[in-house]
């Protein structure tokens, strides 16, 4: 099917086709097991494709630091005490050019193993976005898969200065690193001159809270020297980061999730998509950006396709999803970002934020329904779905080092029970998910293929209704929230109920709205429900101007009504 809407679908290969439920806390790879490259079968992917996916960000694909031991295969040894989790985090990569050997079958065969995921995602008919983590390394960084020729990061540095434009470090001379989880058993991993710590920590004893596994990349910035920057000529790790986006691409990447993009200067940013799009021009890239005010910078001098929308559309409508703020509140929240729309990657759920269905969220993943649908309906810029997400997975295991915090672990290994029943016998249908999760599933399948089939949820207009019915004393603004979506001779009205009851209104359509929708306010019209949660409604167009159509919707509800000529 032609991709009309971009909805990516983010997984972690290693808990995806994980069988394994022993779930031992903080367990090893041979205790709880790993799920594997080659778990995304035909039949798996074709089953995200049907949910109504077009991308899949494979998450923690580089190889990355680790307390299992893979020496036997040439790989150099982690020590545990730079080492978060029994798996290790996906965001402290040891080698930029090699694949995880825990997602391998054949660990020698691993980059094949990759290659040829890559081939059966596009025969799916997806494309394959993975993270390029370009702010840190892992404490122990060394390539021993790069092409021929390449010169690791840190070979050349001077390590006698603080900062050197052409350093790939930034170091604190005359001082030793101090891991401040020490109380992992040796061996201990020594750092003379100690590096500064990914999140701009430049000092060499970081705490536990700091991201002390990882080490901060110098893109030519002097931090401590007033921020001061020049890259009249590229600094060396802008070259090394260009190469390895060229390398992946070679290998059949569509895209790049950038984390935490928001930290490395947006003049690298601006060089390098320009320089990857010269060989590749369709490569995507999405910004981990956490500054509203970077948005403009990032989209239109730093290249980006889009931007990760966290701090206004994400936050926001989290905060009217939990109750702590009315609904009318997504009219300010949409205003703020007027204009930079197409741009936005909206999100309810990713690695990093406690999964709706969690105690610390709305507690089950059906509530979360009126946001999804407003999320996905309201623009036509591309969404984001976390592999789970659809199933209702709570995210309430104490893993290890994730710890109990409303998240699925990214850091131990770990098995699903979810993802179990999804996977059943192997054809990863929903027969084995419980009817629950059967029943969220289908909303997701069923909301995300709209996206790609209705013109105008992915190339129509917005129109926002709220504000005609301000001051409506028959419509909770607190509650609920409606607009028009349209294009060409099509419309349709989405209203959500964000409360935990069944909301009776009488909704204002003005003449205005009517006309730009392409209504003629002289004939009457009907409310068809495509996504099958509320009766059929009579739509009296001529009297719109004073009252509109009322109706009834459904606790932690939403529908899209395609409005219809009604023939009386």
């Amino acid at each position: 099917m032609e991709i009309k809407r971009t909805v990516i679908y983010q997984v972690l290969p290693r808990l995806f086709g994980n069988s394994n439920l022993t779930n031992k806390i903080s367990g090893t790879i041979e205790e709880n097991g790993c799920g594997k490259l080659n778990d995304f079968t035909p039949e798996a992917l074709n089953s995200i494709r049907k949910l109504g996916a077009t991308h899949v960000w494979f998450t923690g694909i580089l190889e990355h630091a680790t307390q299992t031991d893979y020496s036997k295969y040439g790989i150099a040894r982690d020590c545990a005490d730079v080492v978060k989790g029994k798996a290790g985090s996906p965001y402290a990569i040891k080698d930029y050019y090699d694949i995880d050997p825990d997602l391998a079958v054949d660990v020698p065969n691993r980059m094949a193993e990759f290659e040829a995921l890559i081939e059966r995602t596009h025969c799916a008919g997806m494309k394959v976005i993975i993270d390029l983590v370009p702010n840190h390394v892992a404490r122990q960084y060394v390539s021993d898969s790069a092409p021929s020729g390449t010169i690791d990061f840190g070979v050349n540095d001077n390590t006698t200065l603080a900062f050197s434009k052409q350093n790939n470090f930034y170091y604190i001379p005359g001082e030793t690193f101090k891991s401040p989880d020490i109380e992992k058993p040796e061996p201990h991993w020594h750092e003379y001159p100690a590096r500064a710590t990914g999140n701009d920590c430049f000092s060499a004893t970081p705490s536990i809270t700091d991201w002390y596994e990882t080490v901060k990349l110098n893109y030519g910035v002097d931090y401590l020297g007033g921020a001061s920057s020049d890259f009249k000529v590229e600094p060396d790790t802008w070259l090394k980061m260009r190469d390895i986006v060229l390398f992946w691409a070679g290998k059949g990447v569509d895209g790049f999730r950038c984390d935490m993009a928001g930290m490395v200067p947006i003049e690298f940013w601006h060089w390098l998509t320009s320089e990857s799009r010269q060989k590749y021009p369709h490569l995507m890239f999405i910004a981990e950006v956490y500054d509203a005010s970077l948005y403009n910078d990032f989209i239109f001098k730093g290249g980006f396709d889009y931007l990760y929308d966290k701090v206004i559309f994400y936050d926001g409508l989290r905060a009217i999803l939990e109750g702590k703020a009315p609904a009318h509140q997504l009219t300010t929240i949409w205003q703020q970002t007027e204009g930079l729309h197409h741009f936005l990657l909206y999100f309810l759920e990713n690695h990093d934020e406690q999964r709706l269905a969690s105690d610390f969220f709305v507690g089950n993943g059906l509530k979360a329904v009126p946001g999804m649908v407003v999320a996905a309906t309201m623009f036509n810029n591309p969404l984001l779905i976390y592999s789970g997400q659809e199933l209702g997975e709570q995210g309430m295991n104490s893993e290890g080092f994730s710890g109990l915090d409303g998240r699925t672990t990214i850091f131990d290994y770990w098995g699903l029970e979810l993802f179990s029943h999804w996977h059943g016998n192997g054809s990863w249908s929903e027969t084995g998910l419980m009817p629950e999760n059967r029943k969220l599933r289908n909303f997701y399948s069923k909301l995300l293929n709209l996206l790609q089939t209705i013109p105008a949820l992915h190339k129509g207009r917005f129109y926002d209704l709220m504000w005609a019915n301000k001051d409506n004393q028959f419509f909770n603004s607190d509650k609920l929230f409606t607009f028009f979506r349209y294009h060409e001779k099509e419309v349709y009205l989405v209203i959500a109920n964000f409360s935990d009851e069944i909301v009776s209104y009488k909704l204002k359509i003005p003449v205005h709205a009517m006309q730009t929708a392409g209504l003629k306010t002289s004939l009457f019209f009907k409310g068809i429900d495509l996504l099958g949660n509320c009766k059929n409604i009579q739509f009296p167009g001529e009297v719109a101007i004073n009252g509109g159509f009322g109706g009834g919707i459904n606790a932690r509800c939403a529908a899209v009504y395609k409005i219809e000529l009604h023939e009386l």
